[in-house]
């Protein structure tokens, strides 16, 4: 069976990645998950290593810095988990004629265009980020090879560090939660993107075409704002008896943060639809799916 690495170690996507191993069993793919220290984006050996050892027909990046906030006090830290290890991976990959599905982010652009972003549409990132993550697409694309670049957003899962599991938290240590409202988006399950993810590598298996290169936007159907989102979470968490906090509707301007936010970065995903035949769920129903499975844990 031929070795489809996975980076990202237990991180949200990597983890739904391989929990999808019998539908990439049956297109011939066994998954090989990696992460530090075993392989780290800060040793570069180590990117060089795994690969020549797995010899892998595929290769999906789930890895990166995704701490938004903490990049701004460590750029180069930043960069080399968003732009320099995964362009070395694709550098890999590319001399190897292989594939590479990357995942990229709605930060790489400024928020302000006040319509769904398409792929056509130029990026403007506002912070640390979204400039790394935007310099990796660019030097994953300039390697000339088989790169698939996924833009993603708003993404949790029923583990790890996401605004789902931080808001149940905080509601059981207060009844009243203050949360932004006038920042937009599509919510995205973890879950929903490995299944979009899988699609892709199923059509991949049939032979590479020129269309599936480049740039897509991949993230849930549908769009809200960090406070409807909020309140969705706690609607669909009641069912099991959990508390529903009062929820106070904010400016960003009064949850100041270090990394400045994109307002708007909803994605338009018909490019993703026409090639890959992939279209993620409504965000609602994935939601969904993410508090039962926190729930029946």
């Amino acid at each position: 069976m031929n070795t489809l690495l996975v980076t990202g170690g237990t991180g949200q996507v990597a983890r739904a990645l391989d929990a999808l191993a019998p539908r990439f069993e049956k297109m011939g793919y066994a998954i090989r998950r990696v992460g530090r220290p075993r392989f780290d984006f800060d040793r570069p050996q180590t990117i060089d290593e795994i690969f020549a050892e797995l010899s892998p027909v595929l290769a999906i990046n789930a890895a990166g810095w995704t701490a938004v906030d903490a990049a701004e006090d460590h750029p180069d830290a930043a960069a080399r988990a968003n732009d320099e290890g995964p362009a070395r991976l694709a550098a890999l990959c590319a001399a190897a004629a292989i594939p590479f599905i990357h995942l990229s982010t709605d930060y790489v652009f400024d928020g302000t265009k006040g319509a769904p972003y398409t792929e056509m549409d130029r990026p403007n990132p506002t912070c640390v980020y979204g400039a790394t993550k935007l310099a990796g697409e660019n030097r994953i694309l300039a390697q000339r090879g088989r790169a698939v670049i996924l833009r993603t957003s708003w993404v949790y899962a029923a583990e790890g560090r996401n605004f789902v599991r931080t808001m149940l938290a905080a509601a059981q240590k207060a009844a009243t939660l203050r949360v932004v409202a006038d920042q937009r988006g599509c919510p995205t399950s973890a879950v929903d993107l490995a299944d979009a993810i899988v699609a892709i590598a199923d059509r991949l298996a049939d032979g590479w075409r020129d269309s599936y290169g480049g740039i897509f936007h991949a993230a849930g159907t549908g769009d809200t704002n960090w406070h409807g989102f909020a309140a969705a979470i706690f609607r669909s968490a009641a069912r099991f008896g959990q508390p529903v906090p009062i929820l106070t509707p904010i400016t960003t301007a009064q949850w100041p943060t270090a990394a400045r936010r994109p307002p708007d970065s909803r994605l338009d995903c018909d490019k993703l639809a026409t090639i890959f035949g992939a279209r993620l769920p409504p965000w609602q129903a994935g939601l969904d799916h993410v508090i039962d499975e926190i729930f029946r844990r």
